[in-house]
């Protein structure tokens, strides 16, 4: 169990130390989230709190910065490469790129690296799905269920169940999250091993499955202009080397400061918004039902691929 961490109030900035390390918290009175009076240090502080849960999803995996320095309703930029100067505690991940350049990508290995990435502005967090020993073999194959405009959560809460009884009838494993945004996520956790190329192939033929099935309903078409409007976005194109989605439990630039969730199929069944799930309430539905994708970080508990793959 790790130490709680307050972060002082009413003060514009300050420093924390932990286990030896310092961290410079600046800008703290600055209103993220003007309308609900939500500050910097309220970001960071919710951050802090659900470290405990957070941080084994995040650990050695390289760290896509998306970087909000106005606040949520601002201007943000993607940032890739760790920014100096940096505290030396800062473990990096070099990755080649098919450009021959290699970028040095933060890692999140602990509560003082996790303030830092907050502090620099990062709202949502988002990780590789491969870890940095080898970040050509994902842990994970996903589905992003994307409303297209005309469809409604109701549709994207039904299609989560035909994805779910799709991935049932294969023996695969799922385990739902609300996006924080507008949709959900449904991730698999898998044997390491098969390629990226591989995982996403797999992914690819599953949604076109199901699009071809329930057709008014689901679509994988992923060229915008080419999607039928009113049905859910089954996309598999996440799964593709280098992409990213917002991991659990971070916090998304909505305007009611809304979290991506970990969710039992139970309750999609019943019905959920994405709306419940906030800054001000996750906390509390942690502390009562723990984090509901603790097994995703289980080595032993993955399925693997390789029956299925060409």
């Amino acid at each position: 169990m790790r130490r709680h961490v307050d972060i002082p109030k009413k003060v514009e900035q300050c420093e924390i130390k932990l286990g030896g390390r310092t961290v410079k918290l600046t800008n703290l009175n600055k209103l993220f989230w003007p309308e609900l009076k939500i500050t910097k240090r309220d970001l960071i502080q919710y951050y802090a709190d659900v470290a405990n849960v957070l941080l084994p999803h995040l650990q050695d995996r390289a760290m896509v910065m998306k970087r909000y320095p106005n606040g949520a309703a601002g201007d943000f930029f993607f940032m890739k490469r760790a920014p100096s100067p940096r505290p030396p505690w800062i473990e990096l991940c070099s990755i080649h790129h098919g450009s021959g350049n290699v970028i040095d990508f933060p890692i999140i290995q602990d509560v003082p690296a996790l303030l830092w990435v907050i502090n620099l502005g990062c709202i949502d967090l988002n990780q590789w799905y491969a870890r940095c020993d080898d970040v050509d073999r994902p842990d994970y194959l996903h589905f992003d269920l994307d409303p297209v405009p005309g469809a409604k959560f109701e549709q994207v809460l039904e299609t989560a169940l035909v994805v779910r009884e799709a991935l049932d009838s294969l023996g695969m494993p799922s385990y739902p999250k609300t996006t924080g945004s507008k949709g959900i996520h449904i991730y698999v956790p898998i044997v390491r091993g098969p390629t990226q190329k591989q995982v996403w192939t797999i992914a690819k033929e599953i949604a076109h499955v199901l699009a071809s099935a329930h057709p008014e309903l689901i679509t994988a078409i992923y060229k915008v202009a080419k999607r039928p409007k009113g049905r859910v976005l089954v996309d598999y194109n996440q799964n593709a080397w280098g992409r990213t989605l917002a991991s659990i439990y971070s916090v998304r630039p909505t305007p009611r400061a809304c979290v991506s969730t970990p969710v039992t199929w139970k309750e999609i069944e019943k019905g959920i918004r994405i709306e419940d799930f906030r800054l001000d309430n996750v906390r509390k539905r942690i502390a009562k039902v723990g984090d509901l994708w603790k097994t995703l970080v289980d080595k032993k508990k993955r399925f693997d691929l390789k029956p299925y793959l060409k």
